[in-house]
């Protein structure tokens, strides 16, 4: 992608991960917010420490040029990138290693790959970016199998073509965010779809996991911008139309978006295209009240303005990413038709209503290439592109460092917080580990907010894989109890299912599995997502 290097073990680029001054910094930040931590440094081991087990399979002659069985290759898709991936990965703990990596390069590659899988019974688990936080892509199939494939779909990125009149485009699914945009780019065009994880992450990834992207109202979700998809499975192709909208039944697109390869591996779809904005307008706002802050963004998400950012950063949070000693909101408009300043300078009023205060003007620009943002807005930016490399840097220290999201209505937020908080600080004195708990709004909708809860605890070095599954236990029962989603867009995968099984009605669990039944009889795609294995 970028002649960089990718990390095996952790996120992003060997090149771009957290060193020299940044590491001091950050080093001191968490010293001074938690002093008793051993913030001791791990190193990574070497991949020829791992002892990894020869490959179980052999492909066919006919594939053998899309088949790696590279140690280095077959250990970046082992694993995706929750802290517990990248804490055994540090620790030499990876069990879960796929016997090949086939990268297919065409639609007829996936197909000779499913059809040698399904009369082989070898489990295939599709893989994009290998960005999953839920063990979406980790190949833990148990013994059933005569061997685990990974079917990395990165060699299939290309934008097959633009309808300029529909303003959409025809795009492969293993395309990563930048290539994505920068086909686009040339025409005026961009998806306007960027999650934490858009360097690191596919188009294809996005569909199969219903994610969300980076702006907080109006078009979240890929599901948004998806016309129509092209999916294969074990039992044949299925195409979708392309319509703007239908009301013609149960959507055959929304039986694929979100079931994570289970079904069939997503492999071109038709997407919706927005002009590229120019006009953009943004400020920080301050709240030295948090529930004013909130009650001020429940009015923004219920005025129809559709601000594009509108984060509200609790306390700990706004110290920890941006320094702020309060409550912070992000705020930002843009637009490729017209000026935003009216619509900044409501939603200005709105927060004003609630006491939110302007520690510096509002910017505005106009001008395709320049976002407009305040320092604090520019420095959140920052933090937020940066997060991922820090939270690896702060793992090989032995801190507890991730993340809980979700979503409820706005009527439950109050209580959800609250039982979250007690839940966290509960299982946090339960494996003894003193640390912090904060919350963030990564999305806003008229009827509820999208929580995000961090947790940053000193850890037991040997033991933070443990110390955080009990804490992640304890959470998620709380977001269960207290009505909201176990998830609302990092996927089920793996880890989630316990909570999705309850949060899903048991006639649809039943429907679904019978679905797969029909598309994958076999059972051989990314078995234990989503659904039950078929055996």
């Amino acid at each position: 992608m970028s002649g960089k290097t990718r990390s095996w073990w952790g996120w992003g680029n060997e090149e771009d991960a957290v060193t020299g001054q940044e590491r001091a910094e950050l080093t001191r930040r968490t010293a001074e917010l938690l002093p008793g931590a051993d913030l001791t440094v791990h190193e990574a081991p070497s991949v020829d420490s791992f002892g990894v087990r020869p490959s179980r399979i052999q492909a066919p002659s006919a594939l053998a040029a899309l088949v790696s069985e590279d140690v280095r290759d077959r250990l970046a898709h082992s694993h995706g990138q929750a802290f517990r991936d990248v804490v055994r990965a540090l620790l030499g703990q990876l069990p879960h290693v796929p016997d090949l990596v086939v990268r297919p390069a065409s639609e007829d590659d996936v197909v000779r790959v499913l059809d040698w899988c399904s009369d082989a019974d070898i489990a295939v688990v599709p893989f994009g970016g290998g960005s999953s936080v839920v063990g979406g892509v980790e190949p833990r199939v148990g013994d059933d199998y005569a061997g685990v494939v990974s079917l990395d779909l990165t060699s299939m990125d290309r934008v097959l073509d633009v309808d300029a009149t529909s303003r959409a485009a025809f795009v492969e699914a293993g395309v990563f965010g930048p290539h994505l945009e920068r086909q686009l780019r040339p025409k005026g065009y961009t998806l306007r779809f960027f999650p934490q994880s858009f360097e690191f992450s596919t188009l294809g990834g996005w569909l199969a996991t219903r994610a969300g992207g980076h702006f907080a109202t109006h078009l979240t979700h890929i599901d948004d911008l998806t016309e129509s998809l092209r999916v294969i499975t074990p039992s044949g192709v299925v195409e979708t139309r392309r319509l703007p909208a239908s009301g013609a039944g149960p959507s055959p697109d929304r039986m694929f978006l979100g079931s994570e390869g289970s079904l069939g591996v997503i492999t071109r779809a038709w997407v919706r295209l927005q002009d590229r904005p120019r006009r953009r307008a943004g400020a920080s706002v301050a709240f030295a009240d948090y529930d004013a802050g909130v009650q001020a963004v429940r009015a923004l998400a219920q005025s129809g303005l559709n601000p594009a950012n509108c984060r509200l950063l609790d306390p700990v949070e706004a110290f920890i990413n941006a320094g702020s000693p309060t409550a912070v909101l992000v705020l930002g408009f843009e637009s490729a038709d017209h000026p935003v300043d009216a619509w900044m300078e409501r939603a200005l009023e709105l927060c004003r209503d609630h006491g939110g205060t302007l520690p510096e003007p509002a910017r505005h620009t106009d001008s395709a290439d320049q976002a407009a943002r305040t320092e604090a807005a520019d420095t959140w930016r920052s933090s937020f592109l940066r997060m991922p490399y820090q939270r690896d840097a702060l793992a090989a220290q032995s801190m507890i460092v991730e993340t809980f999201e979700t979503a409820c209505t706005w009527d439950r937020f109050a209580a959800l917080r609250a039982a979250v908080d007690e839940a966290a600080r509960d299982a946090l004195r339960q494996v003894g580990a003193e640390g912090v708990v904060t919350c963030r709004f990564t999305h806003v909708y008229p009827d509820g907010p999208a929580p995000y809860f961090g947790v940053y605890a000193a850890g037991q070095w040997g033991r933070t894989v443990e110390q955080w599954d009990e804490i992640k236990q304890a959470v998620s029962e709380a977001l269960i109890a207290s009505g909201a989603t176990i998830t609302h867009h990092h996927a089920v995968g793996r880890d989630h299912r316990p909570w999705y099984d309850r949060q899903r009605p048991d006639l649809f669990a039943a429907a679904l599995r019978a679905g797969k039944q029909v598309l994958d009889p076999k059972g051989i795609l990314n078995p234990g997502t989503v659904i039950d294995p078929l055996r």
